[in-house]
């Protein structure tokens, strides 16, 4: 079938084109960031007029571009870069500061997100305890109680806020819970000049927790890391110390976030 033929014979030129633009991609590095085109066609071992054909259509992409001396990466490339760098993930990028803050105070660690008016466990790092809390990742978290929740919302979009939190009566967990919305908004003001949520009994009467804010590489506040421990364990003299251990982890996530382009 000669349809069937030319068919086959053109997408092994696509597939062999592909494999020389790869390779010519393949030839950079730090220490040859530069290369001519007769230095490409020789490494390919190709005629000229085809090594240039080939860059031809990685510039025409943005893939390669010209500049002094020959061909250098083109700024295609560092576009995908940063989509491979943002495909890592939150939790990715927090895993290892959240494992380094739980050893540090050994204490629970909690990744979490807003979703509407709940709040997401996304990842945790447990505390080596004999009693252990009773969190999972994808723990669902309500929206008014709790250091995690009032981080997320402290810095959300007062609209935002008022929907999330008039959009139907507030539950009551403890003594301790707030649930009218003035009082939440009250306290959401004392977060953001603190830089810091300090909660305990709100949801459980035994548990004390602390969270601070996450930024994206927009500035948006986009998740919270927290720690959730028996409130027993601990002493009220070092919670400026738990408080400052927390802030600093966010601190470095968010550089981490920015560096990445998340």
């Amino acid at each position: 079938m000669p349809g069937r033929s030319r068919n086959t014979s053109t997408y092994r030129e696509r597939n062999s084109t592909a494999d020389r633009a790869l390779d010519i991609l393949l030839l950079y590095s730090t220490d040859k960031p530069v290369w001519t085109g007769a230095e490409i066609a020789a490494r390919l071992g190709v005629a000229r007029s085809t090594g240039y054909r080939y860059l031809q259509s990685l510039v025409t992409t943005g893939f390669v571009e010209e500049t002094t001396g020959g061909f250098r990466l083109g700024p295609r490339i560092f576009e995908l870069a940063r989509s491979a760098r943002a495909g890592l993930g939150l939790s990715e990028v927090s895993l290892p500061v959240m494992r380094s803050l739980a050893a540090r105070i050994n204490e629970t660690v909690l990744l979490t997100r807003r979703s509407g008016r709940s709040v997401v466990c996304l990842d945790l790092v447990e505390a080596r305890h004999a009693v252990r809390l009773s969190y999972d990742r994808g723990h669902i978290l309500p929206i008014n109680a709790g250091a995690a929740a009032e981080v997320l919302l402290a810095w959300a979009d007062p609209h935002e806020v008022t929907a999330v939190l008039e959009q139907a009566p507030l539950e009551r967990f403890t003594a301790r819970t707030l649930t009218e919305p003035d009082k939440l908004r009250a306290r959401f003001a004392r977060i953001r000049k603190r830089g810091v949520a300090l909660s305990q009994g709100e949801l459980d009467e035994h548990i004390l927790g602390v969270a601070a804010p996450i930024r994206d590489s927009t500035g948006s506040v986009c998740a919270a890391i927290s720690i959730a421990a028996l409130a027993a364990r601990i002493p009220r003299a070092e919670l400026p110390n738990v408080e400052n251990a927390v802030r600093d982890a966010a601190t470095t996530i968010t550089r981490e976030l920015e560096i990445r382009g998340n």
